[in-house]
């Protein structure tokens, strides 16, 4: 996904609506390591750049995961779908994700979105939501294909994406982000299972 929705954007299961982040206070992580969150009132770190390299990733990753995750589907749901909803709509939409615009199942999509679909996600449940509303319509092979109020619908919310992309992004410039990307594809590639070279 491109927009800011996968990001999931994609992209981890979370709380939506009740994640917090600890604030002048410190916050443990279950291997013991502290992450301090303390900020004065302007918002900025109480930090040096020393005592930020020795903070733990995993701890803010998953903060930055559950915060980022829980805004973008409260603006969502303000805009009448749910993510996972707005997915589907992007995947059978031929204006978005769909190369030819035909109708696809349930478990066709559920593959295309695995990498970034939480554990509360049901995209038969959604699925059937949106067919109740107009929005999708099945066939009697079980296939779902997007109607004129879905690609209404559709081109209605994704309007809104670039102004949620800019409310994330505000005060980081294109660099910075850009920099912090590739700090964790390092870190993801410094971690993954390698073949064995003699294998």
């Amino acid at each position: 996904m491109t927009d800011t929705t996968t990001t999931t954007t994609g992209t981890t299961a979370t709380t939506p609506d009740t994640t917090t982040t600890t604030t002048g206070t410190t916050a443990t992580t279950p291997d013991t390591t502290t992450a301090t969150t303390a900020t004065p009132a302007d918002g900025t770190p109480i930090a040096t750049d020393a005592e930020l390299a020795a903070q733990p990733v995993a701890y803010w990753t998953g903060v930055a995961h559950r915060q980022l995750l829980a805004y973008i589907r409260r603006q969502l749901e303000a805009l009448g779908l749910s993510q996972p909803q707005y997915w589907l709509l992007r995947h059978l939409s031929p204006a978005d994700l769909s190369p030819d615009g035909q109708g696809e199942t349930v478990d066709e999509l559920t593959r295309q979105m695995r990498a970034f679909l939480q554990a509360e996600d049901d995209l038969s449940s959604d699925s059937d939501d949106l067919v109740e509303r107009g929005l999708l319509a099945r066939d009697g092979d079980g296939r779902l294909w997007i109607t004129e109020p879905g690609r209404l619908a559709h081109a209605q919310v994704k309007k809104h994406i670039p102004g949620l992309r800019s409310h994330i992004h505000a005060g980081i410039d294109d660099a910075d982000y850009a920099t912090a990307v590739r700090v964790l594809q390092r870190m993801i590639d410094n971690v993954a299972e390698k073949p064995d070279a003699d294998g």
